[in-house]
């Protein structure tokens, strides 16, 4: 989430704050809570960064604790990545790097040409990695409940692209464009000069400027911003550290073929990264994320632009996928089909849930509350009759009937849609096959919950709260 302030967290939530911080440090989860997020009621809380497979555990454990500590407190915690329409959602951001066995950062500049060199490498060969497997990473981070939030408000959209400021798109420019005899020469007892230039530690101040990117450069790591707030992160972090191995494999075996030919090793690596900062360029975006000019833009790029849940999940069924989970010894074909099984069933599962817990709330609460409002206002218009005569009382009364109009048109059509929606779950309960019975809720169901949802919401606004029967959308997010 954005780096913002927005006003005063109240003492109740600094209690539960506080006691989180004590209680996750004593069970070995050093977190930070931070400040107010930008929907009401959201806060940032920060865990300390460490090796990805301890990290992912911890994080788990601290979904835990956060949900046990809130409960003493008559707090719930919602995990949920989009539970308001049109309010910011919730998601992680994954801060990731690479360090060697004795420290050294690999997505940090250095002091020397180089340094900054393999500087240049890694972050080349994580591009190439995001960029070859960008549907994939997509697939990762992919989920019934995480397809609300991206692409609105503040979450990163349903494109993986990778943002990497002013001064590390100019080196990489720099790189690729200058002359190789200019780049890399020998100078006799000197040794190798190689002409990167030095990177200013103002880098880590000059990035990190644009929130609409899913994965972006933050100085001396990269900033995965598209993982669900509910979804536990390995997922994501199997996908990528596999795609950079996989890259970086690939990497060293072109460059060992060309020094097998006899070429230098500085020279070898410098054409190699030329040629794979030329190669990875589609990856690479500056601008505004959310812009419609930008989808039609990935799109000539050949990046993944599905926006579908279940047909983005196929991702870890291509053969490129495949292949890469089986090269790196991570994952055979068999296992990806049947955590691919596991997902598919889980989003039918959550869509068919949602399907019946609305046709329910519909058809016993909201229909029949709306109903009696509209009888109300029907004996109120009666008696305005009654009262004043008709043509006065259809004068007077012209707001009542132009409501009890409304609430008659909303009500039909919600109830034709609700037994639309029983019958579209009926017909995809038949598909035996589950990633196909997958892709029916999503394009038969859902949007029957959402014609539905639209209809709800306008008889929010006009039945009278008392007899609504549900907390309204302003009393959830802004009554205390």
């Amino acid at each position: 989430m954005d780096d913002h302030y927005f006003g005063t967290i109240p003492e109740r939530v600094q209690a539960f704050m506080k006691e989180l911080e004590v209680e996750a440090l004593e069970l070995g989860v050093p977190c930070k809570t931070r400040h107010n997020e930008v929907a009401p009621n959201q806060f940032e809380l920060a865990p300390i960064f460490e090796e990805t497979n301890l990290a992912v555990d911890h994080n788990m454990l601290l979904m835990s604790i956060m949900k046990k500590i809130a409960r003493k407190h008559g707090f719930q915690v919602l995990l949920h990545e989009k539970p308001f329409d049109g309010i910011n959602g919730s998601g992680k951001h994954n801060n990731w790097s690479l360090s060697t066995d004795t420290g050294v950062l690999l997505h940090g500049p250095g002091k020397t040409p180089v340094d900054n060199l393999r500087f240049a490498v890694f972050i080349v060969e994580t591009l190439m990695g995001v960029y070859r497997h960008n549907g994939l990473l997509k697939a990762s981070i992919m989920s019934a409940t995480n397809a609300h939030r991206l692409g609105a408000n503040e979450a990163p959209p349903a494109i993986i692209s990778s943002f990497l400021g002013k001064q590390l798109s100019d080196l990489l420019d720099h790189i690729e464009k200058a002359d190789k005899k200019d780049l890399f020469k020998f100078e006799g007892k000197k040794g190798v000069d190689i002409d990167i230039p030095e990177i200013p530690e103002i880098m880590l101040d000059n990035t990190d400027r644009n929130r609409t990117s899913p994965f972006a450069f933050t100085g001396n790591r990269f900033e995965f911003r598209a993982v669900g707030a509910e979804a536990n992160c390995a997922s994501a972090m199997i996908v990528l550290n596999t795609a950079v191995a996989e890259a970086l494999t690939n990497f060293k075996a072109r460059v060992d073929a060309l020094l097998a030919k006899g070429e230098d090793k500085f020279s070898a690596i410098l054409d190699i990264l030329r040629e794979d900062i030329k190669i990875c360029k589609p990856i690479h975006f500056d601008g505004n994320g959310y812009s419609d000019e930008w989808v039609e833009e990935a799109t000539k790029r050949g990046l993944d632009c599905e926006k579908s849940c279940p047909v983005i999940f196929e991702r870890y069924l291509d053969e490129d996928s495949v292949k890469m989970f089986s090269d790196m010894n991570v994952m055979q074909k068999n296992e990806l089909e049947a955590r691919n099984e596991v997902k598919w069933e889980t989003y039918t599962k959550k869509i068919q849930i949602e399907a019946r817990v609305m046709g329910d709330l519909t058809m016993n609460h909201i229909i029949p509350v709306a109903t009696h409002y509209q009888s109300q206002l029907a004996k109120n218009v009666q008696n305005m009759i009654d009262i004043f005569g008709k043509d006065d009382a259809f004068v007077l009364s012209e707001r009542n009937i132009a409501l009890i109009r409304e609430i008659a048109e909303r009500t039909s059509i919600i109830e034709r849609g609700v037994e639309e929606l029983v019958n579209a779950r009926k017909i995809a309960n038949k598909i035996l096959d589950e990633h196909d019975k997958a892709i029916a809720y999503h394009d038969t169901v859902e949007p029957k919950m959402d014609e539905i949802r639209y209809h709800i919401d306008k008889l929010e606004l006009i039945v009278a709260d008392e007899l609504w029967p549900l907390p309204k959308y302003r009393e959830l997010l802004f009554i205390r």
